[in-house]
Formats: C-alpha cells, sequence, structure tokens
C-alpha cells in the first residue's frame, strides 16, 4: 500500500468518536490546523477555524503532499483500534 492509499483508507475509517480535528503537516513542513475535512479518492479537504495569513479558510492537499496528521484533543489510545493499531502506549503493559 502506497502512502496515498494509506491516508485515504485513514480517512475512510476515521471513527465515529473520534473529533474530525487536528493538524495536517504536509511533505513542505507546512502545519495546516483543521476543524473539519472532507476527502475524495486523490484530495483531503480542510477546514480551518480562522483563516491564515492570506485569508484561506480552507486548504485542498493531494494525499502524496501528507506527511503526518497530529491530534490536537486528548484521545485515549482505544480511540485508534478500529484503524488497525495494536499494542500498548509508552509506559503501559500490553495486552494478554
Amino acid at each position: 500500500m502506497d502512502d496515498s492509499s494509506a491516508w485515504k483508507a485513514l480517512l475512510d475509517n476515521w471513527p465515529s468518536g473520534l473529533a474530525r480535528t487536528g493538524v495536517v503537516v504536509s511533505t513542505f513542513n507546512e502545519q495546516i490546523p483543521f476543524d473539519g475535512f472532507m476527502h475524495t479518492a486523490a484530495f483531503m479537504m480542510v477546514e480551518r477555524k480562522t483563516p491564515d495569513t492570506l485569508g484561506a479558510r480552507k486548504v485542498i492537499i493531494p494525499f502524496s503532499g501528507i506527511a503526518a496528521i497530529k491530534f490536537v484533543e486528548v484521545v485515549g489510545s482505544q480511540a485508534f483500534v478500529p484503524w488497525g493499531f495494536v499494542g500498548a502506549p509508552a509506559g503501559k503493559k500490553a495486552p494478554g
């Protein structure tokens, strides 16, 4: 699975209990805070709470341009299980 397919799969399977907020880090190392998103087969469109310095509120970025998605809310590790994450966070014993 290439990176673009991985990002699309992640967005397709965004857990219903997880806020659709965070920060997209682009491959150009730009950090784009968002308060909602939509996506197509090739692009993610994020909406900012406040405009950037040029006045833009929405940003469309190709999946190939995404380096990371950061979470700004406090999120328990169990929220990531629907995406297939396994194990235990740092300092905790793995189940089983």
